[in-house]
């Protein structure tokens, strides 16, 4: 035999310990001391524990749960046997909770006065005229509660978002970068239509031939902006003395941009409208 089981043996068979003994008996323990007995001045309140088996939306729905938990027809309620199980819970919710009884206590009045119906004889014009089952309302509430129920529960068991399942979102990095707004040709149209009625109120009569390049006009914008980032579009005409030169301009501004030399851009709608080297630095 190996040493370890040799002792293992002796130790099970060596006599128990008095406290061990102790503290298997007790029923509880009170700042670490066992207890052996119940104290005889231990006071315990009457609502210090309350258990709930089932739970139950209405009256309905307790009708409902005895009639289904016995199999019984629910076309041909025994009233005597439902009754008295109703009224045993009903019982029960009254001495924990009375305003929630007193809806139960209407159906049980029901259930009472459906069951003394059907205990009377019946009157002879009763006899001729069919009166029909005096359970037949009841029948006919416990069935459309129940399609209500298996409703309301197969709903519940459709995934709901936020509950069942989550959306899945990805964050989109947005960039620093300032994007701005392509210039709409009308607004270049509403700036040069500013721009040549300015000139006409400031323009000279004068009767003459002038030879008008627009290459040269094209190389005299370039050099303009050569020596500032931004240009504003109205200051590109000052010094502009008559409505030819004007419009001469304005070509070599659109031949320029045609040919991507010059950028024309705009903060916002409505904003003004600015010119500038393309290839000179954002």
């Amino acid at each position: 035999m190996l040493p370890e089981q040799a002792a293992l043996d002796a130790q099970a068979d060596a006599p128990a310990h008095p406290l061990d003994d102790v503290a298997a008996a007790a029923i509880a323990r009170l700042y670490g001391e066992p207890m052996l007995r119940m104290p005889n001045d231990l006071y315990i309140p009457p609502d210090a524990l309350e258990i709930f088996l089932d739970a139950f939306e209405g009256p309905l729905d307790l009708l409902l749960y005895l009639i289904r938990k016995q199999n019984f027809n629910i076309l041909d309620i025994p009233m005597a046997q439902v009754t008295l199980q109703y009224l045993v819970y009903v019982e029960e919710i009254r001495k924990s909770n009375l305003e929630l009884a007193a809806e139960y206590l209407l159906m049980a009045a029901m259930l009472i006065e459906i069951k003394s119906r059907m205990l009377l004889p019946k009157r002879e014009h009763e006899l001729v005229d069919d009166v029909g089952d005096p359970r037949a309302e009841l029948v006919r509430r416990l069935l459309e509660y129940e399609q209500i129920k298996i409703a309301a529960i197969n709903l519940g068991a459709i995934p709901q978002e936020g509950r069942d399942f989550q959306r899945p979102s990805l964050p989109v990095e947005q960039s620093l970068e300032p994007v701005w707004p392509q210039v709409d040709p009308h607004d270049l149209q509403r700036a040069w239509l500013d721009v040549l009625r300015r000139a006409k109120l400031t323009q000279h009569h004068r009767i003459g031939r002038q030879e008008l390049s627009v290459r040269e006009h094209m190389s005299a914008i370039l050099r303009t902006l050569q020596s500032q980032r931004f240009v504003e579009f109205g200051e590109l005409f000052l010094g502009q003395e008559s409505v030819p030169i004007i419009v001469v301009h304005f070509v070599a501004l659109l031949e320029l941009a045609k040919e991507t030399l010059v950028e024309i851009t705009q903060a916002e709608p409505f904003a003004p409208i600015y010119v500038r080297l393309a290839y000179s630095p954002a």
